[in-house]
């Protein structure tokens, strides 16, 4: 039986905060099989995703190393600074529309 809060849509969790919210709620970072770590504006690039809810806990994931540890990779602050410029970029164009 589906509930109100069931939409048939499966929920995604924030790495730092843990909100929940389906796939578009969410920002994606991707470590794609070759390896490279990225923001994924379309959440569908191929390779293991950790989301976020905003760039502030994009912040915290870094600060407190669980994107490393959700993406099973290890990220230098080269990683993070291009991730952070991409999410804000993201966010820029987002309110544009």
């Amino acid at each position: 039986m589906a509930t109100a809060t069931n939409t048939g849509k499966r929920q995604r969790s924030c790495i730092a905060c843990g909100a929940q919210a389906d796939k578009t709620g969410l920002l994606r970072i991707v470590r794609t099989p070759a390896g490279a770590v990225a923001f994924d504006a379309t959440g569908r690039a191929p390779g293991r995703g950790a989301y976020v809810c905003s760039a502030e806990c994009f912040a915290a994931a870094c600060k407190r190393n669980k994107l490393d540890r959700a993406l099973k990779a290890t990220l230098g602050s080269d990683d993070y600074d291009r991730i952070a410029a991409d999410i804000a970029a993201h966010a820029r164009d987002a309110r544009e529309m």
